[in-house]
């Protein structure tokens, strides 16, 4: 055999150690750097804002009750009419007010064999019903309705059907700010983790945006509204 054939094997061999070790360093540098990449810090961040309600529904309950039942319906219509004069004359649109059945309930159908007499057989409720964009004129007239009390109508308040409801309806205006906000915070958040562990933040590995939430500010100012988002981002670090 000669030089040549025999050194073939050889330069065959060490190309072959060397295309292996690079191959190795190569695939162990991809590694580290894969390990690198899945470091990661997962921050969240707060928007919240007020505002004012867009609409309000005022349900104005009353009740009456008497021994005939054609004067119990008339004194139902009279104080109709009443609030809805008193309504009106204070600017709220006429437009914006209806009219539920009253109920009427007779107490002498319900004794079921008790010997007591209620002192009226007939009760009635009745609701008259604000439905307005105007806040601040409805709050305004809410807080005289004590002229009505004073000229004999019985106010009722606190089951379901008479609860005053503020609406907000423009969520979808406030949405993208309160998000881009939401957003800025989380990253505020992720660098100044990134910066005491001493690493550097990358890009966006992952995010999601939390339901938006609209509540009361308090019990006593229902109108204002509190709307709040929390955004969860995911980030990349690096040394």
């Amino acid at each position: 055999m000669t030089d040549s054939n025999k050194s073939n094997p050889l330069v065959l061999g060490i190309c072959l150690i060397l295309g292996l070790s690079s191959l190795g360093y190569l695939l162990g540098d991809a590694a580290i750097r894969f390990k690198e990449y899945e470091r990661k810090v997962t921050v969240k961040g707060l928007s919240e804002r007020e505002f004012k309600a867009d609409i309000v529904i005022w349900p104005i309950q009353f009740s009456t009750a008497s021994n005939d039942l054609g004067k119990m319906y008339q004194s139902i219509d009279d104080s109709t009419n009443m609030i809805t004069e008193f309504l009106v004359s204070a600017g709220i649109n006429a437009s914006s007010i209806s009219y539920s059945s009253p109920a009427i309930n007779d107490k002498s159908a319900q004794q079921y064999g008790n010997d007591s007499r209620a002192e009226f057989r007939y009760t009635a409720s009745q609701n008259v019903t604000v439905y307005s964009k105007n806040i601040d004129a409805i709050r305004d007239v809410m807080g005289r309705m004590s002229e009505l009390g004073k000229q004999g109508i019985v106010f009722t308040a606190g089951d379901y059907q008479s609860q005053t409801e503020y609406i907000f309806t423009r969520l979808n205006e406030v949405k993208p700010d309160m998000i881009e906000e939401a957003t800025r915070k989380a990253r505020e958040v992720a660098e100044k983790f990134a910066s005491d562990s001493k690493s550097t933040l990358g890009k966006i590995r992952s995010a999601s945006q939390g339901q938006f939430s609209i509540n009361a500010r308090d019990k006593n100012n229902p109108h204002i509204k509190k709307v709040r988002v929390v955004s969860t981002v995911s980030y990349y670090l690096s040394d």
